[in-house]
């Protein structure tokens, strides 16, 4: 009987001690803060002048790609592509190149280049080529820990634009959406690299997404999308707890290339998850029970219809990039019905300091005004410089704003000066 309390005591301890630990964990990621695009920034400029914020500084020679930057408290990472091989480059604060390191073979077919953002989690940084291979190196040093290949180790498959997971963390736990028949979803080992546990799934191939986790009381749900379906998975057993399949086209026309494109992170707030997806169900509100294991579908607009632009959530609003119609949108949360647009191009969105920062794919970075009544569109200029397409996201850090464009990355000042009275 003493025995037995000794060991439930025990298992007590150990559990409240593992959760401390993972609640302590500090992470930087794609997107922000729970991967929300929002950046908790005060005090930046509430317009910009016609030619654009002061530009401070440019990144040179940080190869082909379209994956955004990574902050710490002291320094930037980003991934990039130079004759074929992909590299993690780390600098200062300052813009000082402090090491390259490179983690193997890149993607160069469609789209060439790095496609993720790297994920950070203590002294360990965690990268994922668009080949689908997994990198954990020092982040102090560049020291290479760990490596799985995804062809190889975990028998995965391939997109046909390359893999785009940015990689998510949940406590000792890295997940990969590998696309295999029976290795469909695995949880790796963020120490050793090794295999924790594999989730079949529905057995589809990978679906470009950079995944989100709901955590509850008794359980944590991790969110991602195969080519076809978004799926819940148990993030401590990797159980399949539910589906959502996008039922947009029918079972044989389901090809490569063909309604498989889901990039958007998933949203969670208050039992609802939300997710856009352009190639799929388009957006859709879902009611998650209260035990994490079924979802009830609420409302879905197909109206509603990005493809990998992020989505931001402000109170009882949502806004993203239209598709069809090239423009930034806005429904409303409750309803999902389209209140307001902006014709301004398909783009990426984030959210600083009250304002929607939309960097369009045609080349314009935009200061926008989300007004309750209608979006303000207050300044724009075109990011003259780079090569490619204008896929990435935009990032703040510090008071000021990081836009990648292919092979080089500018570096805008966007504090507002105490003694600046534009408002």
């Amino acid at each position: 009987m003493h025995l037995n309390i000794r060991r439930l005591t025990l298992l007590l301890i150990t559990t409240v001690l593992l959760t401390q630990y993972v609640n302590a964990q500090k992470i930087y990621e794609w997107r922000g803060e729970n991967r929300s695009g929002i950046y908790n920034e005060k005090n930046l400029l509430k317009s910009w002048p016609e030619q654009g914020p002061e530009l401070i500084r440019e990144y040179t020679g940080i190869g082909n790609g379209y994956g955004s930057p990574i902050f710490t408290d002291d320094r930037m990472y980003i991934q990039g592509e130079l004759d074929s091989i992909g590299y993690l480059f780390a600098y200062d604060l300052k813009g000082e190149l402090l090491w390259k390191k490179d983690y193997g073979k890149e993607w160069v077919e469609s789209y060439r280049g790095s496609r993720s953002t790297p994920t950070i989690v203590d002294n360990l940084i965690y990268v994922c080529s668009g080949l689908g291979n997994i990198t954990c190196f020092d982040s102090k040093n560049g020291k290479k820990i760990w490596f799985v290949d995804m062809l190889k180790d975990l028998n995965g498959s391939f997109t046909m634009f390359g893999h785009s997971e940015s990689l998510l963390i949940d406590g000792d736990k890295v997940f990969l959406t590998a696309g295999g028949a029976d290795t469909n979803v695995v949880a790796l080992n963020r120490f050793d690299g090794k295999i924790i546990w594999v989730c079949k799934g529905l057995g589809e191939r990978p679906g470009y997404n950079a995944p989100n986790i709901i955590r509850l009381e008794n359980r944590n749900i991790l969110l991602t999308f195969s080519a076809y379906s978004l799926m819940g998975i148990d993030t401590k057993t990797g159980d399949l707890l539910w589906t959502h399949v996008q039922d947009n086209l029918p079972v044989e026309k389901h090809k490569l290339g063909m309604g498989d494109t889901h990039s958007n992170t998933i949203l969670y707030e208050n039992r609802f998850i939300y997710y856009v997806a352009g190639d799929g169900n388009c957006a859709v509100k879902l009611k998650l029970s209260q035990d994490g294991k079924k979802i009830t579908e609420v409302w879905r607009n197909k109206k509603f219809d990005s493809y990998m632009g992020g989505i931001v959530k402000i109170g009882n609003k949502i806004y993203s990039c239209g598709t069809a119609k090239k423009d930034l949108r806005r429904i409303t949360a409750d309803t999902g019905i389209v209140t307001d647009s902006l014709k301004l191009g398909s783009g990426a969105v984030i959210l600083a300091d009250g304002m929607l920062y939309y960097y369009s794919q045609n080349s314009k970075m935009c200061l926008v005004k989300p007004n309750p009544e209608k979006m303000e569109l207050i300044s724009s200029f075109k990011i003259k410089k780079g090569t490619k397409e204008h896929f990435a996201h935009p990032v703040i850090n510090k008071g000021i704003l990081y836009v990648r464009h292919g092979n080089i990355m500018l570096a805008y000042n966007i504090k507002q000066e105490q003694n600046n009275t534009n408002e």
